[in-house]
């Protein structure tokens, strides 16, 4: 997957930066690994793991799509897993994975202004 920065958003180019940094050095199973990123003056894009499923929302919002418990619990819980990771560490089967997390507010903190009232990377916040 190719995430492509929009840089109308003020603070975005910093905020992709930061963001490409940081998740060069976190790795855990549950979290979407960097591929690549692109930057220059003009254009910022990262490439993703791609997920050949889809986002969670195609499964948890949709009438073809049915989860049973077990694997409601199982997403849950490597969703679980990934923030608990994000928090305390840095070092096609149903399996979740966290991506586009808003990691530069989470481990940089106060110290830099991205969104107050939103979590995510400035300039992917989706609709």
């Amino acid at each position: 997957a190719v995430k492509v920065l929009n840089l109308l958003f003020e603070g975005a180019s910093k905020s992709f930066d930061i963001e490409c940094t940081v998740m060069r050095q976190i790795r855990h199973r549950n979290l979407v690994k960097v591929i690549a990123s692109c930057s220059s003056r003009d254009f910022k894009a990262s490439v993703l793991q791609y997920m050949p499923l889809g986002g969670l929302e195609v499964y948890l919002d949709s009438d073809g799509h049915h989860l049973n418990l077990v694997q409601r619990l199982d997403i849950m819980i490597d969703v679980a897993c990934a923030l608990e990771y994000l928090h305390h560490g840095y070092s096609e089967n149903m399996t979740a994975y966290v991506s586009d997390f808003g990691i530069v507010k989470i481990l940089v903190g106060q110290n830099y202004s991205t969104l107050t009232a939103t979590l995510g990377t400035t300039g992917y916040i989706a609709p």
